[in-house]
């Protein structure tokens, strides 16, 4: 099983060089971070996990940015989102960025999509909270449109864009349905998720990996009913705090990737945990 990690990386975290280099030389498999753009100061959306929202929240370093500095110093460090709001960007502008980490990294690249909790930062950005899925089901398939190997056009309901030349194309060739990069989908477990992986993302990055015994048939249910291959389904538990019979009855379940939560912490700490986190290598 491969080992790789998240963390919230901030102005007072370690830095992503440091970090990265410290992963790839310890022998973990990859580092996905997570995005936020802003967080409105006056906000009625509840934290999904209880209790007043994490301070690193509203400091979180841009994580093309981040894993930009992380992959110019590693070599086969895997490198994530975890996960990218893509409703929150031009996807045309999100197209060129994307292709451009993945080919720079030489197709290190996984675009982990996520559609948000936060109404206010959404609605900041123009997002209709009760479309946002359809608005990122969109915007995927236009970005999808830009990496194709030849000039494609789309036209969608929130989105188009004219068959255009668009590079760097990224380096994972098409595999069935989908073109780019290893795409996963974060989300709690329902049927319009699965749907949407099934239909445009290589697998699902459940958040804690709680529940995956009940889920894991619905999904792979969607995922035979879109024609998938069902060999190519990818599972990734993410922000996973470890431990030995979690790890084994994932591995029971078919997944070959966990994400490890790390804390948003300076050097210290965190080297002290990824300590901890070396006998699940």
């Amino acid at each position: 099983m491969r080992i790789s990690v998240t963390i919230f990386l901030t102005d007072e975290t370690i830095t992503p060089t440091r970090l990265a280099r410290e992963l790839e030389q310890r022998g973990f498999a990859g580092l996905y971070l997570p995005e936020h753009t802003h967080i409105p100061a006056e906000r009625t959306t509840p934290y999904p996990m209880g209790g007043e929202l994490p301070p690193e929240y509203a400091r979180t370093l841009d994580p093309f940015v981040a894993l930009g500095q992380a992959a110019a110093v590693t070599e086969s460090l895997a490198l994530g989102t975890g996960i990218t709001l893509v409703t929150q960007h031009d996807p045309i502008d999100l197209a060129k960025q994307v292709a451009t980490l993945d080919h720079l990294s030489g197709g290190r690249f996984t675009l982990g999509v996520g559609f948000g909790w936060n109404v206010e930062e959404s609605a900041d950005h123009g997002v209709e909270w009760r479309t946002r899925r359809e608005l990122g089901r969109d915007r995927m398939a236009l970005m999808r449109a830009l990496w194709s190997p030849e000039p494609t056009a789309y036209e969608g309901r929130f989105d188009s864009v004219r068959a255009s030349h668009a590079y760097p194309k990224p380096v994972q060739k098409p595999r069935g349905p989908l073109v780019g990069p290893r795409t996963l989908i974060g989300g709690a477990a329902g049927p319009k998720l699965f749907a949407h992986i099934a239909e445009y993302a290589d697998g699902w990055l459940p958040i804690g990996g709680r529940g995956l015994t009940e889920s894991l048939p619905v999904l792979r249910a969607a995922w035979a009913e879109a024609g998938r291959d069902p060999d190519h389904l990818q599972i990734v538990p993410y922000a996973v705090l470890p431990g030995a019979g979690k790890l084994a009855h994932y591995a029971d379940l078919g997944v070959e990737e966990v994400v490890l939560q790390l804390p948003p912490a300076g050097e210290g700490e965190v080297l002290r945990v990824l300590d901890e986190f070396a006998p699940y290598l």
